[in-house]
Protein backbone atom coordinates (compact mmCIF):
# COMPACT_ATOMS: atom_id res chain seq x y z
CA UNK A 1 0.00 0.00 0.00
CA UNK A 2 1.41 3.40 -0.99
CA UNK A 3 1.25 6.24 1.52
CA UNK A 4 -0.25 9.46 0.20
CA UNK A 5 2.42 12.20 -0.11
CA UNK A 6 0.27 14.64 1.91
CA UNK A 7 0.03 12.17 4.79
CA UNK A 8 3.80 11.70 4.74
CA UNK A 9 4.35 15.47 4.82
CA UNK A 10 1.93 15.95 7.74
CA UNK A 11 3.61 13.10 9.64
CA UNK A 12 7.04 14.66 9.15
CA UNK A 13 5.73 18.09 10.18
CA UNK A 14 4.42 16.60 13.42
CA UNK A 15 7.79 15.02 14.11
CA UNK A 16 9.61 18.25 13.36
CA UNK A 17 7.33 20.24 15.70
CA UNK A 18 8.24 17.86 18.52
CA UNK A 19 11.93 18.31 17.64
CA UNK A 20 11.56 22.11 17.80
CA UNK A 21 9.88 21.89 21.20
CA UNK A 22 12.67 19.68 22.52
CA UNK A 23 15.30 22.01 21.04
CA UNK A 24 13.67 25.08 22.59
CA UNK A 25 13.60 23.44 26.03
CA UNK A 26 17.21 22.32 25.77
CA UNK A 27 18.68 25.64 24.60
CA UNK A 28 16.53 27.65 27.02
CA UNK A 29 17.77 25.62 29.99
CA UNK A 30 21.42 25.59 28.83
CA UNK A 31 21.46 29.34 28.20
CA UNK A 32 20.37 29.96 31.79
CA UNK A 33 22.48 27.43 33.66
CA UNK A 34 25.79 28.40 32.00
CA UNK A 35 27.95 30.29 34.54
CA UNK A 36 27.82 34.07 34.30
CA UNK A 37 25.13 36.62 35.03
CA UNK A 38 23.67 37.99 31.76
CA UNK A 39 22.51 41.16 33.51
CA UNK A 40 25.98 41.84 34.93
CA UNK A 41 27.64 41.12 31.56
CA UNK A 42 25.19 43.43 29.80
CA UNK A 43 25.74 46.35 32.18
CA UNK A 44 29.47 45.88 32.66
CA UNK A 45 31.65 45.80 35.77
CA UNK A 46 30.91 49.45 36.64
CA UNK A 47 27.19 48.82 37.23
CA UNK A 48 25.89 48.91 40.80
CA UNK A 49 24.16 45.87 42.37
CA UNK A 50 20.89 47.80 42.33
CA UNK A 51 21.15 48.35 38.55
CA UNK A 52 21.95 44.66 37.99
CA UNK A 53 18.99 43.57 40.14
CA UNK A 54 16.69 45.94 38.26
CA UNK A 55 17.76 44.52 34.89
CA UNK A 56 17.41 40.94 36.13
CA UNK A 57 13.90 41.81 37.32
CA UNK A 58 12.96 43.36 33.96
CA UNK A 59 14.30 40.27 32.15
CA UNK A 60 12.29 37.96 34.40
CA UNK A 61 15.41 36.16 35.59
CA UNK A 62 14.06 36.18 39.16
CA UNK A 63 11.22 33.86 38.13
CA UNK A 64 11.37 30.04 38.26
CA UNK A 65 12.84 28.46 35.12
CA UNK A 66 9.52 26.90 34.07
CA UNK A 67 7.77 30.27 34.30
CA UNK A 68 10.57 31.90 32.29
CA UNK A 69 10.29 29.25 29.56
CA UNK A 70 6.54 29.49 29.04
CA UNK A 71 6.70 33.29 29.13
CA UNK A 72 9.42 33.19 26.44
CA UNK A 73 7.43 30.78 24.25
CA UNK A 74 4.27 32.88 24.61
CA UNK A 75 6.12 35.99 23.48
CA UNK A 76 8.00 34.12 20.71
CA UNK A 77 4.71 32.92 19.20
CA UNK A 78 3.74 36.60 18.90
CA UNK A 79 7.04 37.47 17.22
CA UNK A 80 8.75 38.85 20.33
CA UNK A 81 12.15 37.23 20.91
CA UNK A 82 13.21 39.78 23.49
CA UNK A 83 15.81 42.54 23.46
CA UNK A 84 19.45 41.99 22.66
CA UNK A 85 21.60 42.84 25.67
CA UNK A 86 24.46 43.92 23.39
CA UNK A 87 22.84 45.85 20.53
CA UNK A 88 19.92 47.10 22.67
CA UNK A 89 17.59 46.35 19.79
CA UNK A 90 14.85 43.73 19.42
CA UNK A 91 16.38 40.38 18.51
CA UNK A 92 13.91 40.08 15.63
CA UNK A 93 15.37 43.30 14.17
CA UNK A 94 18.90 41.91 14.41
CA UNK A 95 17.81 38.62 12.81
CA UNK A 96 16.00 40.43 9.99
CA UNK A 97 19.21 42.25 9.08
CA UNK A 98 21.57 39.25 9.38
CA UNK A 99 19.65 36.11 8.37
CA UNK A 100 19.15 37.09 4.67
CA UNK A 101 22.90 37.70 4.26
CA UNK A 102 23.82 34.22 5.49
CA UNK A 103 20.96 32.45 3.70
CA UNK A 104 21.94 34.11 0.41
CA UNK A 105 25.56 33.06 0.94
CA UNK A 106 24.61 29.48 1.79
CA UNK A 107 22.13 29.18 -1.11
CA UNK A 108 24.77 30.24 -3.62
CA UNK A 109 27.21 27.79 -1.99
CA UNK A 110 24.72 24.95 -2.40
CA UNK A 111 24.19 25.94 -6.04
CA UNK A 112 27.97 25.76 -6.55
CA UNK A 113 27.95 22.30 -4.94
CA UNK A 114 25.22 21.12 -7.28
CA UNK A 115 26.81 22.56 -10.44
CA UNK A 116 30.31 21.25 -9.67
CA UNK A 117 29.98 18.12 -7.52
CA UNK A 118 27.24 16.23 -9.36
CA UNK A 119 28.84 16.47 -12.85
CA UNK A 120 32.28 15.75 -11.39
CA UNK A 121 30.95 12.69 -9.58
CA UNK A 122 29.24 11.40 -12.73
CA UNK A 123 32.34 11.93 -14.87
CA UNK A 124 34.72 10.28 -12.38
CA UNK A 125 32.38 7.29 -12.11
CA UNK A 126 32.15 7.02 -15.90
CA UNK A 127 35.96 7.12 -16.25
CA UNK A 128 36.53 4.86 -13.24
CA UNK A 129 40.17 3.99 -12.47
CA UNK A 130 41.42 6.18 -15.30
CA UNK A 131 43.40 9.40 -15.20
CA UNK A 132 40.37 11.70 -14.92
CA UNK A 133 38.99 9.60 -12.08
CA UNK A 134 42.26 9.83 -10.15
CA UNK A 135 42.41 13.61 -10.64
CA UNK A 136 38.78 13.99 -9.55
CA UNK A 137 39.33 11.90 -6.42
CA UNK A 138 42.39 13.95 -5.45
CA UNK A 139 40.44 17.20 -5.91
CA UNK A 140 37.45 15.93 -3.92
CA UNK A 141 39.70 14.70 -1.10
CA UNK A 142 41.47 18.06 -1.07
CA UNK A 143 38.15 19.83 -0.65
CA UNK A 144 37.24 17.63 2.31
CA UNK A 145 40.50 17.79 4.28
CA UNK A 146 41.49 21.45 3.80
CA UNK A 147 39.62 23.88 6.10
CA UNK A 148 37.29 26.37 4.45
CA UNK A 149 39.07 29.36 6.02
CA UNK A 150 42.28 28.37 4.21
CA UNK A 151 40.41 28.33 0.89
CA UNK A 152 38.91 31.71 1.78
CA UNK A 153 42.25 33.36 2.53
CA UNK A 154 43.85 31.81 -0.56
CA UNK A 155 41.04 33.07 -2.79
CA UNK A 156 41.37 36.54 -1.29
CA UNK A 157 45.10 36.61 -1.95
CA UNK A 158 44.70 35.35 -5.52
CA UNK A 159 41.96 37.88 -6.24
CA UNK A 160 44.01 40.73 -4.79
CA UNK A 161 47.05 39.67 -6.82
CA UNK A 162 45.49 38.85 -10.19
CA UNK A 163 42.01 40.45 -10.16
CA UNK A 164 42.64 44.01 -9.07
CA UNK A 165 39.03 45.16 -9.27
CA UNK A 166 37.45 42.05 -7.74
CA UNK A 167 35.89 42.74 -4.30
CA UNK A 168 37.20 40.64 -1.42
CA UNK A 169 35.15 41.98 1.54
CA UNK A 170 31.57 43.09 2.13
CA UNK A 171 28.32 42.32 0.33
CA UNK A 172 28.04 45.17 -2.18
CA UNK A 173 29.87 48.18 -3.58
CA UNK A 174 28.78 51.11 -1.39
CA UNK A 175 29.40 53.56 -4.23
CA UNK A 176 26.22 52.26 -5.89
CA UNK A 177 24.10 54.05 -3.29
CA UNK A 178 21.97 50.97 -2.62
CA UNK A 179 19.80 51.39 0.50
CA UNK A 180 18.32 47.90 0.63
CA UNK A 181 15.20 46.10 -0.52
CA UNK A 182 12.21 44.23 0.90
CA UNK A 183 13.74 40.75 1.12
CA UNK A 184 17.30 41.44 2.26
CA UNK A 185 18.63 39.19 -0.53
CA UNK A 186 20.70 41.57 -2.64
CA UNK A 187 20.40 39.65 -5.90
CA UNK A 188 16.62 39.29 -5.57
CA UNK A 189 16.11 42.90 -4.48
CA UNK A 190 18.31 44.14 -7.31
CA UNK A 191 16.26 42.19 -9.84
CA UNK A 192 12.99 43.44 -8.36
CA UNK A 193 14.22 47.04 -8.56
CA UNK A 194 15.66 46.61 -12.06
CA UNK A 195 19.11 47.48 -10.71
CA UNK A 196 21.33 45.11 -12.65
CA UNK A 197 24.41 46.94 -11.39
CA UNK A 198 23.39 45.90 -7.88
CA UNK A 199 22.88 42.31 -9.05
CA UNK A 200 26.31 42.22 -10.69
CA UNK A 201 28.03 43.74 -7.65
CA UNK A 202 26.21 41.38 -5.26
CA UNK A 203 27.22 38.34 -7.30
CA UNK A 204 30.84 39.50 -7.48
CA UNK A 205 30.92 39.86 -3.70
CA UNK A 206 29.22 36.47 -3.27
CA UNK A 207 31.44 34.45 -5.58
CA UNK A 208 34.57 34.09 -3.44
CA UNK A 209 32.98 33.43 -0.01
CA UNK A 210 30.36 31.09 -1.50
CA UNK A 211 32.98 29.08 -3.38
CA UNK A 212 35.20 28.85 -0.28
CA UNK A 213 32.22 27.76 1.82
CA UNK A 214 31.18 25.15 -0.72
CA UNK A 215 34.54 23.41 -1.13
CA UNK A 216 34.07 20.84 1.63
CA UNK A 217 30.58 20.02 0.36
CA UNK A 218 31.82 19.73 -3.22
CA UNK A 219 34.45 17.20 -2.17
CA UNK A 220 32.02 15.17 -0.09
CA UNK A 221 29.17 15.16 -2.62
CA UNK A 222 31.55 14.31 -5.48
CA UNK A 223 32.76 11.22 -3.62
CA UNK A 224 29.22 10.14 -2.69
CA UNK A 225 27.90 10.68 -6.22
CA UNK A 226 30.78 8.66 -7.66
CA UNK A 227 30.20 5.81 -5.20
CA UNK A 228 26.45 5.76 -5.85
CA UNK A 229 26.95 5.76 -9.62
CA UNK A 230 29.45 2.87 -9.46
CA UNK A 231 27.21 0.88 -7.13
CA UNK A 232 24.12 1.36 -9.29
CA UNK A 233 26.02 0.44 -12.45
CA UNK A 234 26.05 -3.14 -11.15
CA UNK A 235 22.26 -3.31 -10.75
CA UNK A 236 20.42 -5.86 -12.88
CA UNK A 237 18.22 -3.36 -14.70
CA UNK A 238 21.29 -1.31 -15.74
CA UNK A 239 23.07 -4.41 -17.02
CA UNK A 240 19.90 -5.34 -18.91
CA UNK A 241 19.77 -1.92 -20.57
CA UNK A 242 23.42 -2.25 -21.56
CA UNK A 243 22.79 -5.71 -23.01
CA UNK A 244 19.97 -4.28 -25.17
CA UNK A 245 22.36 -1.70 -26.58
CA UNK A 246 20.80 1.39 -24.98
CA UNK A 247 23.19 4.33 -25.48
CA UNK A 248 25.45 5.01 -22.52
CA UNK A 249 24.37 8.64 -22.15
CA UNK A 250 20.71 7.58 -21.94
CA UNK A 251 21.52 5.04 -19.24
CA UNK A 252 23.51 7.61 -17.25
CA UNK A 253 21.19 10.62 -17.42
CA UNK A 254 17.81 8.87 -17.53
CA UNK A 255 18.32 5.98 -15.13
CA UNK A 256 21.60 6.02 -13.24
CA UNK A 257 21.67 9.69 -12.29
CA UNK A 258 18.12 9.66 -10.94
CA UNK A 259 18.77 6.57 -8.86
CA UNK A 260 22.14 7.86 -7.65
CA UNK A 261 20.90 11.34 -6.68
CA UNK A 262 19.25 10.29 -3.40
CA UNK A 263 22.42 10.24 -1.30
CA UNK A 264 23.82 13.53 -2.75
CA UNK A 265 20.46 15.27 -2.19
CA UNK A 266 20.45 14.14 1.42
CA UNK A 267 23.97 15.48 1.93
CA UNK A 268 23.04 18.79 0.26
CA UNK A 269 20.14 19.22 2.66
CA UNK A 270 22.36 18.54 5.64
CA UNK A 271 25.06 20.85 4.24
CA UNK A 272 22.58 23.70 3.78
CA UNK A 273 21.35 23.39 7.35
CA UNK A 274 24.80 23.04 8.89
CA UNK A 275 26.35 25.86 6.86
CA UNK A 276 23.74 28.27 8.25
CA UNK A 277 25.36 27.93 11.65
CA UNK A 278 28.93 27.15 10.61
CA UNK A 279 29.61 29.97 8.16
CA UNK A 280 30.96 32.31 10.83
CA UNK A 281 34.63 31.86 9.81
CA UNK A 282 33.90 32.75 6.18
CA UNK A 283 31.73 35.67 7.27
CA UNK A 284 34.50 37.07 9.46
CA UNK A 285 37.16 36.70 6.76
CA UNK A 286 34.98 38.43 4.15
CA UNK A 287 33.38 40.93 6.59
CA UNK A 288 29.99 39.55 5.62
CA UNK A 289 27.99 40.59 8.69
CA UNK A 290 25.59 37.66 8.58
CA UNK A 291 23.64 35.44 10.92
CA UNK A 292 26.49 33.05 11.71
CA UNK A 293 28.88 35.74 12.93
CA UNK A 294 26.01 37.39 14.84
CA UNK A 295 25.38 34.09 16.60
CA UNK A 296 29.05 33.64 17.49
CA UNK A 297 29.26 37.15 18.96
CA UNK A 298 26.07 36.52 20.92
CA UNK A 299 27.54 33.37 22.45
CA UNK A 300 30.84 35.05 23.34
CA UNK A 301 29.03 37.94 25.03
CA UNK A 302 26.36 35.70 26.63
CA UNK A 303 23.58 37.69 25.01
CA UNK A 304 20.82 35.50 26.47
CA UNK A 305 17.89 36.33 24.19
CA UNK A 306 20.06 36.45 21.07
CA UNK A 307 21.69 33.06 21.79
CA UNK A 308 18.31 31.38 22.29
CA UNK A 309 16.88 32.93 19.12
CA UNK A 310 19.95 32.05 17.04
CA UNK A 311 19.81 28.37 18.02
CA UNK A 312 16.05 28.19 17.40
CA UNK A 313 16.37 29.80 13.97
CA UNK A 314 19.27 27.51 13.05
CA UNK A 315 17.21 24.51 14.19
CA UNK A 316 14.27 25.74 12.13
CA UNK A 317 16.45 25.95 9.01
CA UNK A 318 17.74 22.44 9.68
CA UNK A 319 14.18 21.10 9.95
CA UNK A 320 12.98 22.92 6.83
CA UNK A 321 15.97 21.69 4.81
CA UNK A 322 15.40 18.10 5.91
CA UNK A 323 11.68 18.34 5.14
CA UNK A 324 12.38 19.59 1.61
CA UNK A 325 14.96 16.83 1.06
CA UNK A 326 12.54 14.17 2.34
CA UNK A 327 9.85 15.39 -0.04
CA UNK A 328 12.24 15.48 -3.02
CA UNK A 329 13.57 12.01 -2.27
CA UNK A 330 10.07 10.56 -1.91
CA UNK A 331 9.21 12.05 -5.32
CA UNK A 332 12.37 10.66 -6.93
CA UNK A 333 12.09 7.22 -5.30
CA UNK A 334 8.46 6.16 -4.66
CA UNK A 335 9.74 2.97 -2.97
CA UNK A 336 10.32 5.01 0.18
CA UNK A 337 6.61 5.87 0.40
CA UNK A 338 5.80 2.17 0.14
CA UNK A 339 8.20 1.40 3.00
CA UNK A 340 6.69 4.12 5.19
CA UNK A 341 3.19 2.90 4.44
CA UNK A 342 4.13 -0.64 5.50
Amino acid sequence: MQQHPLVAIVTRLGTFILVMIALSVMIFVLARVVPGDPARMALGPAATPEQVDALRLSMGLDQPLVVQYFDYIRKALHGDLGMSLVSQRPVTTDLASTVPATVELVLVSVIFMFLVAIPLGVITAHYRDRAFDHIGRVLSLTGVIIPSFLFAITLQLLAARYLNNWPIIGRIDHNLGWTGGPTGFLIVDGLLAGRFDVVASAFQHLALPAFALSMAGIGQITRITRSSMIENQRKDHVLTLQSFGVPERVIIFRYLLKLSSIAPLTIMGLEFASLIGNAFVIEMIFAWGGFASYGLNSILQKDLNAVTAVVLVAGLFFIIANLIVDILISIIDPRLRHKEAR
